[in-house]
Order: C-alpha cells, then structure tokens, then sequence
C-alpha cells in the first residue's frame, strides 16, 4: 500500500466530504503542569511570570526606600498583590462590604488601604521582651489588634505601610520577623509548645527547628515554590502540631536500635480539598532532620504543580505519586543516603493542646491558658509580659490550638499566675467549649471569607456554657468556625466544623450561615488516627440559630451514644443523618 498525497484546496474550493471511516483524531496531548524537572521553568501563569521576573524577597527594599515614604498609592500592583505576601503582609477588607460581594468584588474593590501582618514564631516559642515589642508595635501601629493564630502565629491589623520599616525594627531589634510569613514559601514551622520542659517528651525539636529557620528562611533557593508550603516539627507523645496537615512533619518515634527520631509524613493540607499526609514509612534521625527537610522541599520546588494554583499543593503531587514513590525519588535524587525503615508512632494519651497546669522535668510548671478564639489585643500582650515576669519567669509559647503556654513557673506561684491570667482573659481552667473552639479572621478584615468568625463564635461560646455545663462533657467537643470554604480554621477536622456561606433568609435575601460539618478530628487521646468529617445535605445553620443547633446535636449525642466511653466523633459518623439536624 502506497501513501498517497491530501488533495490540495484552493481559495473558495468546497471542503472535501469526510469519508465514512475517517481515521480516529490523535489524542490530545497532556497540557504540561508547570513541574520544573520534567517540563522546564519556562512559566505557565501570571503569577509564575512575576515570580521569576523579580522574587518576593526583593520588595523589601522598595517598601523601604519607596513606598513607606510615598504612601499607599505609590505601590506597584503586582508588589501589593504578590510580593508583599514574602514579608507577611496582605491587604485587609475594606469596612462594610458584605459576604455577597466577596466573590462578585475584583481585589482592589474588596481591600483597604491597610494590612494584616503576620509576625512569624518557629516554634511558637517567644520571650517576655519579644511579646512586650509585640504589644507595643499593637498599640502604636495597630489599633491595638492581636490575635494568636492556630500556625503559632501573631497577627496584627491596621497596618499603614509608611509604618512597616519601623515595625521590622522593633520586630528585628528582639529576633523576631515577618519574613515568608506568607507566599508561595515555607511558613512558619510549627513546634512542639511544651519543646525541651516537658518531662514525657520523647526528644526536644528546638535545634532540628533552629537549624531550618536559621539556613533556610529567606534563602532564595526556597522563595519561589510552587505555593504555600507547611511545616510541623514535635518530640512530643501527644502529636501536638496537627502534623497529618502540614506538608512536611516529624513525629517523635524512639527506634528499636538507633535511639529517638522522627516520624516522616508528607502531603497534607485542607482548603476545599482535604488531603491527609501520608506517612513515608522512614525514621529520620535529628541529625538528618534539616537534611530531609530540604529534600522534600526541593521536590515541591522541582515536580510540583506550577500550572493551575488550585493544584499547586504538595498534597496533590503526593497524591498522584504515593508514597512509595515519593520516597525513592526523595532518597534516589535529593538525600546523601537512604533513610531506614521506622516505626510509627503510639497513639497519643493526653491532650495536645497543653491547657492546664503541668510539671516540666526540672520540677517546675507550665501552665497553658487559652483566649477566646485566638483574640488578644496589644494591651493584653504587654500585661501579659508583666505578669509572667512578676511571677518568675521570662518564656512562653503560641499553640497550634489559638493558646498560650507560659514556661518555668515555681510550684508556690502556680495559683497567683492562674489568677492573674484569667483577668487577663486567659483561661487555665476553661470551659470545654472555651477551650475546644477556634475561628479563623472572618469577614471583619479577610477579603476571603463570607461571614463573620470571631464575634459569632465568642457569643456561641456564652450561650453553650449556660445551656451545657462543663459536668455534662467528659470531655470538650472541638467547634471549628471559618469564614469562607477556605478552611484556616481546619473545619474538616473538628468535631463541629462550620463552613462559612450565606444562606436564605425567608424573605428573598440572605443571611450569614454555615455549613456543617461533623466527626473529623486529627490523631489524639480521643482518636487513633486522622479522618475529615461528614457533611449530610442540606445540612446548614444560620449564624443566628448556631448555638440552638449546637446545643441540640450535643444533647442528642448524649442522649444516643452507645456509653460514656464513646467520642462524639464517632457517634456523628454512625448515626442517622435525622439525629444530626
């Protein structure tokens, strides 16, 4: 059979019938997906042009030879909807526009002429001087705002940007920063709260969490990944840095032969779609934690997904890959040598959270105390300080739970700081829903977010402690309330997790409401292992009627459960959707 040559058409010439048994079309091929090492660097979006055009790290220098002193009008669009997040500022809402428009609004229509900054703290570890310059830097330049984050985090609003070189000052002046406190870089590293004190700590992560911050942070070699890019380091038996959602974590293991390590996990995050890290299965000695940090990093930056940012996650290069995979590309082309096998480790016996009073191993206490939903105010940081001198000491801690634990307290000063504490609105001995409930910055300054978070939660809140004392709980159901599909506030992952929407009003409008979710929870006393929640249709509450279906699903729940040993977690995940209404 000879090939023959397609008859050639000329201008105005009828195209040719197409013959009945026309040849099948090639298949279309795949679009590339951005990943460095297998299609090339060239960039495939704005954001990735932009990136590579000029990084993030470099806007500092404007910011302060530029646009402090020529005001907000004076910044490059791109540096105040890109770059700045490098150095942890974002814009925040503008007052007064409703959660309808977030998603009709463009950016520049949704944002105020201030910002939102992030004050990193690896470790959540902070001393009485590093909290007092954080309070005064509130008062002066912030209207007073302060809220502890669940990433360890302290976030500060009002922010001009003629203000910002001084706040780095301060924040310098005391060892601390805001760099890649946000952007496509690595976050802050999430540490074990209780890290070198603890007396049941299996090893203190402190050096192993220095080490990565110190060579790493800032380093241009990880400030253009292709997104976000999550951290968590513990030794501690409770697991008490949400590992199963951060993209890298270790987990304190004791190996059969080689002594204390970690746990390596990998690939979890939450947002609109909820990945669990995956455990690779490979005990990472400390002297090699800084090592295997750096090659799993590098496999974000190298093979992840640049293309399309809603799958620029590590969870979804993970996912793809799994860990079989994941870890010989790990060990074949970014480690000195192969990582042996580990154990995993026991499921945790006491609560991660750290609230309450507890002897260190050096006979001393500390004690963990919680605010309401993560809100403090510059005020409360400074008086704080104060406090925690007056009582003999000069270190705390921010939890990935919205807590404070402060460090080193002699027996005989344990009640005065307790007392003093709860003046303050810091609880050592909450209620359970005190203590179990987050939310993240809601509607009051997110251009994300739909709904309001902390006022609505903290009114929740009241409402539960009369309606359910704390007698009627054996133990806290955690109630999780974000303001967008989002998740900061790790909705997927609560007992009661509520997705900020808005819903109908009866009358033709809409009013601030939520989306239900209900059983998830990460590994803990309660729980063996990590799962999200279920969500059953059409199940969703008006923010006005919130603590009434709160209230009703916890009386149900201990009116149905099948004994006092089982966790709601499990009684909501079994039970028919009619007993969740």
């Amino acid at each position: 059979m000879t090939e023959t040559a397609a008859p050639e058409r000329t201008a105005g010439a009828e195209r040719p019938a197409r013959p009945e048994t026309a040849r099948p079309a090639r298949p279309r091929a795949a679009k590339p997906n951005g990943q460095w090492k297998v299609d090339g660097t060239a960039p495939l979006n704005s954001n990735e042009v932009w990136k590579q055009e000029d990084g993030g790290l470099s806007v500092r220098e404007r910011i302060e030879s530029t646009y402090a002193a020529g005001g907000f009008d004076s910044i490059d669009p791109t540096d105040l909807h890109g770059r700045f997040r490098w150095w942890g500022l974002y814009t925040q809402r503008k007052p007064g526009i409703d959660g309808g428009k977030t998603a009709t609004l463009e950016p520049h229509e949704l944002e105020d002429r201030y910002f939102m900054m992030r004050v990193r703290i690896d470790g959540g570890a902070l001393t009485t001087e590093q909290l007092r310059v954080i309070g005064g830097i509130s008062r002066d330049f912030a209207r007073g705002t302060a809220d502890i984050t669940d990433r360890q985090n302290i976030q500060l609003h009002w922010v001009e940007i003629e203000n910002v070189p001084e706040i780095w000052r301060r924040l310098e002046s005391v060892g601390l920063r805001t760099t890649e406190a946000c952007g496509d870089v690595p976050r802050v590293i999430l540490g074990s709260p209780v890290a070198g004190i603890a007396a049941d700590e299996i090893l203190d992560p402190t050096p192993q969490i220095r080490e990565i911050a110190d060579r790493y942070i800032g380093d241009d070699s990880f400030a253009n990944l292709p997104r976000k890019y999550k951290t968590a380091i513990t030794g501690h038996p409770s697991q008490d840095v949400v590992h199963e959602i951060n993209d890298f974590a270790l987990i304190g293991v004791v190996h059969p032969e080689l002594g204390p390590g970690y746990d390596l996990w990998v690939g979890g995050g939450l947002s609109t779609s909820a990945h669990l890290a995956v455990r690779l299965g490979a005990f990472v000695e400390p002297s090699r934690a800084a090592e295997a940090w750096v090659g799993v990093t590098s496999i974000f930056r190298d093979y992840g997904y640049r293309r399309l940012r809603n799958r620029a996650r590590l969870k979804y290069l993970v996912a793809d890959w799994g860990a079989e995979k994941f870890r010989e590309v790990l060990e074949t082309e970014y480690l000195s040598a192969p990582l042996p096998d580990g154990p995993a480790a026991e499921t945790p016996t006491t609560p991660g959270d750290h609230v309450g009073v507890h002897r260190q191993k050096d006979g001393r206490f500390y004690i963990g105390a919680t605010p309401t939903v993560g809100r403090v105010s510059g005020d409360v940081l400074v008086k704080l300080a104060d406090l925690i001198e007056a009582h003999g000491s000069a270190r705390l801690r921010t939890t990935p739970h919205q807590k404070i634990v402060v460090l080193d307290v002699e027996q005989d000063r344990v009640d005065s700081l307790v007392a003093g504490l709860e003046e303050l609105g810091l609880y050592a001995n909450p209620s359970p829903w005190r203590r179990s409930t987050i939310a993240c910055t809601g509607i009051e300054f997110c251009k994300l977010a739909i709904v309001d978070t902390k006022d609505t939660a903290t009114e929740a809140i009241a409402e539960l402690e009369k309606r359910i004392p704390a007698n009627q709980l054996l133990r806290p159901l955690t109630l999780h309330v974000n303001g967008c599909p989002n998740s900061c506030a790790r909705i997927q992952t609560a007992d009661i997790g509520l997705k900020g929407q808005l819903l109908p009003d009866g009358n033709g409008g809409q009013t601030p409401g939520f989306q239900v979710h209900l059983g998830g929870g990460l590994a803990s006393d309660t729980r063996g292992e990590a799962g999200t929640g279920r969500t059953v249709r059409g199940l969703k509450v008006t923010a006005e009627d919130l603590p009434d279906y709160v209230e009703r699903v916890t009386r149900r729940f201990l009116a149905d459960r099948a004994d006092e040993n089982q966790t709601f977690a499990e009684w909501a995940l079994a039970a028919e959707e009619e007993a969740l209404q």
